[in-house]
């Protein structure tokens, strides 16, 4: 995992993926046998340094599947690294927020555990759009949802397929080759 932030032009936009991201299109509507240009389409553009995600993420891809499988040996460039103070510094702002927020300990205690944090704190502090599929929820106890959070700290978030539409991505039927 190479710190590529660096490489990242400022002034183009670039997209930061959350772990559902992965997971939904592998279990659902992208998986790898239906639909291997959406996985060519990420590599393609982490190359192009448009699209990528955080070393926590990849971290919640650990498994025994497919996905955990190209995550670790295809897309290693794809993850980039979360171990800078200013990113560690607005972690820290971001937990302190939601700890002064009605969320249940338990929901607090699953969000601290997991990448969500992370992810914001990646883009407040080097930009770009965070992609997820989670929508904010008013009066939410049971759960930290990541576009609460965003919206609290002012940062951008979208879906997957308003990004694919925003990179011009287009996915062609072809026949099966038997």
């Amino acid at each position: 995992m190479g710190r590529r932030s660096a490489m990242i032009d400022r002034d183009s936009r670039f997209f930061v993926l959350d772990s559902n991201i992965f997971i939904e299109a592998h279990r659902r509507y992208y998986s790898f046998d239906i639909c291997p240009g959406f996985w060519d389409a990420l590599t393609y553009y982490c190359f192009e340094n448009k699209l990528f995600s955080i070393d926590r993420v990849l971290e919640e891809l650990q498994g025994k599947d497919l996905l955990s499988e190209w995550a670790k040996n295809t897309a290693h460039n794809l993850f980039v690294s979360t171990r800078e103070e200013a990113i560690y510094t607005r972690y820290a702002e971001i937990m302190t927020w939601v700890n002064r927020q009605e969320f249940s300990e338990r929901a607090k205690a699953e969000f601290a555990r997991g990448a969500d944090g992370w992810l914001v704190a990646y883009v407040l502090v080097h930009g770009g759009l965070l992609v997820t599929h989670e929508k904010p929820v008013i009066q939410v106890k049971n759960r930290v949802p990541i576009p609460n959070v965003c919206n609290h700290f002012n940062v951008e978030y979208l879906n997957t397929f308003s990004m694919l539409r925003e990179l011009e991505i287009v996915f062609r039927w072809a026949p099966a080759v038997t």
